[in-house]
């Protein structure tokens, strides 16, 4: 499939069918966030991946969980992280949200719904799933077979900027 008409046709998913997601997928998927780039190759993402019925519940104690039967917390390392030498700006979100798109668009070609998280609350994450200290949590990743009607891949036109007003070209 076209790359584009697959962006077009994901969307956010907030009921999921109790079905298991494959091991297969699930390789698929985090192999899609391990070839992810990140700033100077430092790669300091790293994915607690959750499939055990308990430890997904423990998420309705620090954010919406949708009850998606596959959630990958992805974080990113203090330690490892690449920083910009002009500002010393770090790239772990940047990082961090490559490697969730990456795994996102991938579940999506693999015929799974998903819904990107960043409502949460990192200390109760952190407590809940016993997160080191070097580690920051930067998004929630639930995964999972939708359970109702798929939102149109046309919706953009209606939901979103033109583009006119987000492109410029050679100036601002």
């Amino acid at each position: 499939m076209d790359f584009n008409e697959l962006a077009r046709q994901r969307y956010s998913v907030r009921k999921y069918k109790p079905l298991k997601v494959e091991e297969e997928k699930i390789k698929k998927i985090i192999e899609a966030g391990w070839v992810a780039p990140t700033a100077k190759n430092f790669q300091p993402q790293r994915f607690l991946v959750l499939t055990d019925e308990n430890k997904l519940e423990k998420l309705n104690k620090v954010t919406n969980y949708h009850k998606a039967p596959l959630v990958i917390i992805v974080c990113s390392d203090r330690e490892t992280v690449w920083h910009r030498p002009y500002d010393n700006k770090d790239m772990m979100d940047v990082d961090a949200s490559i490697a969730t798109d990456h795994m996102m668009m991938a579940a999506q070609n693999l015929g799974l719904g998903t819904c990107w998280m960043t409502y949460f609350d990192p200390a109760g994450l952190k407590e809940e799933f016993n997160i080191p200290d070097n580690l920051e949590a930067i998004n929630i990743l639930e995964i999972g077979y939708a359970d109702g009607e798929a939102k149109s891949p046309d919706r953009h036109k209606d939901m979103r900027k033109n583009p006119d007003e987000m492109v410029f070209y050679n100036k601002f």
